[in-house]
């Protein structure tokens, strides 16, 4: 958690996970866990560890690991949406939703991620690549709002750094 310029909280984590399959678990129970810490409505938990897990899955199939031989898992909660980026050490192809057949075993990764994000794309610096999406994260109404104060106010705006290969 930090302070922005202006005063206001705004919550993130970055982790650099193992470059194998048990770190998806790993990250889906990570996002969950900080997720509801941070009262996020637990329909928009769900979607964004789906989320996550998809983004990551295809990071473990299709991509290389980092040059540190990790893969690094980012999210940040403002404004009523949360971020969630994927770095990986890229791939052979650019990653793209696809459009499967009903009876193909795989192929659907993105394409739940494009249906659930308000928006997603990837970014490349140099050898590492970089998906994220954003999907809408918002905060339950708590009591304290009724009476006047203001509880949680989440930094406005997108971070570009969250995007950013570290």
């Amino acid at each position: 958690m930090f302070i922005t310029g202006n005063g206001e909280v705004s919550t993130s984590s970055v982790v650099l996970l193992p470059y194998a399959p048990s770190s998806v678990a790993v990250a889906r129970q990570r996002l969950c866990t900080e997720l509801q810490q941070w009262g996020v409505f637990a329909t928009a938990v769900d979607d964004a560890v789906l989320v996550v897990s998809e983004l990551l899955s295809n990071a473990l199939r299709h991509a290389h690991p980092l040059p540190s031989g990790e893969i690094k898992v980012s999210w940040r909660w403002t404004d009523g949406q949360v971020e969630v980026a994927v770095s990986d050490g890229g791939a052979a192809t650019e990653p793209r939703a696809g459009r499967p057949t009903l009876s193909s075993l795989g192929g659907r990764g993105l394409g739940i991620v494009e249906f659930l994000a308000e928006r997603w794309g990837v970014r490349h610096d140099g050898e590492v690549t970089t998906v994220w999406a954003v999907l809408p994260a918002p905060h339950p109404v708590d009591h304290n709002h009724h009476n006047g104060h203001n509880g949680h106010i989440p930094d406005s705006g997108l971070s570009a750094s969250l995007y950013e290969a570290r």
